[in-house]
């Protein structure tokens, strides 16, 4: 990893509890991440929820990165869900690891670690291949450039394993999120699925490499091995969502086909 930025170039976060809840903030503005007090590992944010739909195109990832912590919900929730996935955890503000045993990440180990430093920079520089690859890495000013670039989806692309699956959360209302949704067409040639989470303030796009997104849904039928049922029903109305998504993206190309003459 690069050289790492001095401290002060990173805004510091702050948190706020209540007598059930502890969330992570740059600003009141935005929620960063929030954790239920009596339920530390599950995803309390629907956007989460919605990015979990991996699982229907990759229900048994062996290695699994991440570029973001926050506050550690998605790492926590693979963590625990997934015993069998290798877990990366790509960090770049050395405040925001600080802050990991507040919300109980858990310790680096063999099949876990979070690294501090540059998402743009791992992705393209990282010796590993990831059957899956979540994209969450937001500052006080929202997602950095260099999280959003098309050289960015074109590395995110090279360290995907074939068929391996782009999730990338973004900000439905933000002014780029048009643009980053093209760049990922243009990076996975045009294998991407776009659904908005069930709070209606972010969109979290999915990509495959080398595949169709309904092909690799075709083979996802059962929970992963090791998930709790409890999780699985937790994640059930944003699998659902998922799902139904699809088969309207894949009714909507159909039809294009028929009007085409294909």
């Amino acid at each position: 990893m690069p050289d790492r930025r001095d401290d002060a170039d990173h805004a510091k976060p702050f948190i706020c509890e209540t007598l059930t809840s502890k969330a992570l903030y740059f600003s009141f503005s935005d929620t960063q991440s929030r954790m239920q007090l009596l339920q530390p590992d599950a995803l309390d944010l629907e956007y989460t929820r919605t990015m979990m739909g991996f699982l229907l195109f990759e229900p048994r990832p062996a290695r699994l990165a991440m570029i973001g912590l926050g506050g550690g919900s998605l790492a926590k929730f693979c963590f625990r869900q997934l015993p069998a996935a290798a877990i990366d955890v790509v960090e770049i503000n050395p405040h925001v690891i600080a802050l990991r045993d507040e919300f109980q990440v858990p310790p680096d180990g063999p099949r876990f670690q979070v690294i501090e430093g540059d998402g743009a920079h791992f992705v393209r520089y990282s010796p590993k291949r990831f059957e899956v690859l979540l994209v969450d890495g937001f500052d006080i000013h929202g997602q950095p450039a260099a999280l959003g670039s098309q050289h960015f989806y074109d590395d995110c692309l090279d360290v995907l394993q074939p068929g391996g699956i782009l999730v990338v959360n973004l900000h439905s209302g933000h002014l780029q999120c048009a643009s980053q949704m093209e760049r990922i067409r243009r990076s996975f040639g045009g294998s991407m699925l776009v659904v908005d989470d069930g709070e209606h303030s972010n969109s979290v796009v999915f990509a495959c490499k080398g595949d169709t997104l309904e092909r690799r849904a075709a083979r996802a039928s059962r929970p992963p091995r090791g998930m709790e049922k409890r999780a699985w029903t937790e994640l059930m109305p944003a699998l659902s969502r998922v799902a139904a998504a699809l088969r309207e993206l894949g009714g909507a190309e159909r039809e294009r086909g028929r009007e085409s003459g294909i």
